[in-house]
């Protein structure tokens, strides 16, 4: 009898972290995506930061799906995403071609990754009503990595206007039906 209870307290509580396991998950792959931007192995960096976006679209639905969601939850996610969609994006492009640029260049990819901030903050102090206010940082991230690998037929000073862009609207107040 002691043996089944101590069991099923035990599933009990790693049930309850399934969905900040698959969020720590999110946050490791952009720690290592960021790592390994920094040593030039930016292929596997886009590869990372896919991955995390995938393991973040999980996080909110095992959250939903097994009623765990937390406010611990929210703010750890918030946490996992500034990583991997804002610091590791903002490495990827800036050791892509951003430093090319100079002192431009480490501007608008330190901008980036203050508007992503800025707008994970925002999005956790306003109530969820069904839409998103400006583009989420999730979305922001992957169109920045998505657009790395466009670097072959892009003219070079078109990633200044992208990173900006990306950056203003994440920040801006337009609303985005949430699906």
């Amino acid at each position: 009898m002691f043996h089944s209870d101590v069991i099923d307290q035990t599933l009990k509580k790693l049930r309850a972290q399934t969905a900040n396991m698959l969020t720590l998950l999110n946050l490791g792959l952009g720690g290592f995506a960021i790592l390994v931007a920094i040593h030039g192995q930016l292929g596997l960096s886009v590869i990372l930061i896919f991955m995390a976006a995938l393991a973040d679209r999980f996080d909110g639905l095992v959250a939903r799906k097994l009623n765990i969601v937390s406010e611990m939850g929210k703010q750890l996610d918030s946490m996992s995403d500034i990583i991997s969609f804002g610091v590791a994006p903002a490495i990827l492009l800036y050791q892509g071609i951003l430093h090319s640029f100079g002192y431009p260049g480490l501007f608008f990819t330190v901008f980036y990754i203050g508007c992503g901030a800025f707008r994970l903050a925002r999005f956790n102090i306003t109530e969820g009503n069904g839409y998103f206010t400006g583009l989420p940082i999730t979305a922001a991230g992957c169109l920045a990595t998505l657009s790395y690998l466009a670097l072959p037929v892009f003219p070079t000073h078109l990633y200044l206007f992208i990173i900006l862009i990306l950056a203003l609207l994440m920040i801006a107040s337009f609303k985005l039906k949430k699906f």
